[in-house]
């Protein structure tokens, strides 16, 4: 792996004079990308202390990829694609359910379980096991998602490529996010979540705590914990608005889920539906 890593690093030194039909640097982005396909290893990955840890040559090779691959004419039965990257195929020998209209890039990762309805993953992403994207929800660019989570309806979860260095979204284990939810720009979630239908989580979102009105961070939602879409108001010279943030509702126990008619009687009491 380390040879692999000094090879995509040295390639991206070089990259201003590549030819795209270097069948050297070309295996070595493949090399690579083919491991993010298969899962073994990933863009980011939480560090065991809270943070999060970016494997930056992983997102070089996805960058020196989009540099190198022609475009060609991709063909799904019916249906013609133009791109440079090719969709995944083979789902069922990994276990991953996927409904006719969803489609995932290659370097994407869905682990055993996953179910894919109309809906789409990019290259770079990681999905964990036993996870739903539902309809119409979209799993962006080196977007990492935990295992056993919910992406409902309409769900967008942001991607990022550049700056090689930037942290992706990144989605604890065990989450429901909620129809029409957008989490973007390096936003966090962690184990446990429940985010109520409709919030929008960045990096510069403040979330805030509804028992003592503290703000707890800046685009990252504390683990077991139920958090909706909320604003609070500021003074500006032309009035007084409404900015948004994200209001922690409810705590959880390490490991409690609710069951449905729960989870939308906790929601309901807040006008929030998941």
């Amino acid at each position: 792996m380390s040879d692999l890593r000094t090879q995509i690093e040295g390639i991206w030194a070089v990259r201003d004079s590549l030819d795209a039909e270097d069948d050297g640097a070309n295996a070595a982005i493949h090399s690579a990308i083919d491991l993010l396909d298969a899962g073994e290893v990933r863009v980011a990955e939480p560090d065991g202390d809270g943070g999060v840890v970016v494997n930056e040559w992983l997102k070089l090779a996805i960058l020196l990829l989009f540099r190198q691959a022609q475009m060609s004419t991709i063909e799904v039965g019916p249906f013609e694609f133009a791109d440079k990257i090719p969709l995944k195929s083979d789902y069922a020998s990994r276990g991953v359910r996927v409904v006719p209209g969803a489609s995932a890039r290659w370097g994407s990762y869905q682990g055993p379980g996953v179910i894919m309805m109309p809906s789409y993953i990019n290259i770079g992403a990681y999905v964990g096991a036993n996870t739903m994207v539902d309809t119409w929800a979209t799993v962006g660019s080196c977007a990492q998602i935990g295992a056993g989570v919910h992406l409902s309806g309409g769900v967008g979860i942001g991607g990022v490529l550049e700056p090689p260095n930037a942290v992706p979204v990144v989605i604890g284990d065990d989450c429901l996010i909620g129809s029409r939810c957008i989490v973007a720009e390096g936003a966090r979630i962690g184990d446990g979540v429940v985010l109520g239908a409709g919030a929008v989580l960045t990096g510069s979102i403040p979330v805030i705590d509804a028992e003592t009105g503290d703000e707890l961070s800046r685009g990252e939602v504390p683990p077991w914990c139920v958090a909706v879409q909320a604003s609070r108001t500021r003074d500006f010279e032309g009035g007084r608005f409404g900015l948004p943030c994200v209001l922690v509702i409810r705590r959880l126990d390490p490991g409690e889920r609710h069951d449905k008619s729960a989870l939308n009687d906790i929601l309901r009491t807040h006008g929030v539906t998941t």
